[in-house]
């Protein structure tokens, strides 16, 4: 095994490693397409903007390799919170601006209501929409760490495996092959967080 956690400058990169250190010693934080070659899973995290996530990633030089190895090569992928908005074919954060449509989307801005303020931050509960692997030992209704403005409207409902209500309810865990996506921080949710991570690092 070789988890290869993607830094291009984005964020919490030292908590992601913390939480996959706990079940496996061979993780790097790497901006290396070389490193991505030999990698067994692949995660992206990010907080930040979408067009700034998508701008680095293209100065990094990087994404070329990203679809090479978990298009074609179906290495196993975990997009975090802007890691999994980044799949998308377009997002609307800043100015309008093209994802790495890995899984066709859009990334729009969640609406506020009189109850519900955005940004949403704190815990809340998912809503399984199909049994997955990666919820293996997860059941519904169980509470995840979320700080986000914007979600990802999938154009294939088939690829939504979890919603969360909030304002809507949107869609918090993405999933297409060997393509996955939490709008939620598993680094960030505890004992949930944690066996979430053990079972993506066990597909």
């Amino acid at each position: 095994m070789k988890v290869v956690i993607i830094d291009y400058q984005m964020g919490n990169t030292k908590s992601v490693l913390r939480s996959f250190e706990k079940f496996t010693s061979d993780v790097i934080i790497s901006s290396d397409s070389f490193d991505l070659q030999s990698a067994t899973h692949i995660v992206l995290p990010g907080v930040g903007s979408f067009a700034d996530g998508k701008r680095h990633l293209e100065e990094m030089g990087i994404i070329p390799s990203l679809f090479h190895e978990v298009g074609t090569k179906k290495t196993p992928f975990l997009g975090i919170c802007l890691g999994m908005q980044l799949l998308a074919s377009v997002g609307n954060e800043v100015k309008e601006t093209a994802g790495l449509n890995l899984i066709p989307g859009v990334v729009k801005k969640l609406m506020p209501t009189n109850d519900m303020p955005v940004p949403h931050v704190g815990w809340n509960e998912i809503k399984i929409k199909q049994n997955h692997d990666l919820l293996e030992g997860i059941k519904d209704d169980t509470d995840f760490y979320f700080v986000h403005s914007y979600h990802f409207v999938c154009d294939n409902p088939e690829c939504v495996i979890a919603t969360t209500p909030y304002t809507t309810d949107f869609c918090s865990i993405v999933g297409y092959e060997n393509i996955f996506g939490t709008q939620f921080h598993p680094e960030k949710s505890q004992v949930s967080g944690l066996r979430l991570i053990k079972n993506f690092l066990s597909l």
